[in-house]
């Protein structure tokens, strides 16, 4: 997994490229809580995302709570991405779109 993060004023862009699973949600974990109280808005880019299991499911939830229902979207989710959210009941939880 490859964590990209961009800053632009408020805003904390995360884009994700391979798998988040067991072995490297933690990695994930600790980029997001290493800079989410700085920012206003979160956006994850799941562009090159390939899967995401209940381990980065619980990221997403965390750090949604943490940015309230406005603060964080997830952008370029991909079919296998939006039907694990779509299975899961994030999809009505998530402010995302497809890509």
């Amino acid at each position: 997994m490859e964590i990209i993060k961009k800053k632009e004023n408020e805003k904390l862009i995360i884009a994700v490229e391979g798998r988040i699973d067991s072995t490297t949600a933690p990695e994930l974990e600790s980029a997001v809580n290493s800079e989410i109280r700085e920012c206003e808005e979160l956006m994850f880019d799941f562009k090159k995302l390939d899967y995401i299991s209940s381990a980065g499911l619980r990221i997403l939830l965390g750090a949604q709570k943490l940015m309230g229902n406005h603060g964080m979207k997830v952008i370029n989710v991909n079919d296998t991405v939006n039907e694990i959210f779509e299975i899961t009941g994030f999809s009505l939880i998530l402010d995302y779109e497809k890509a």
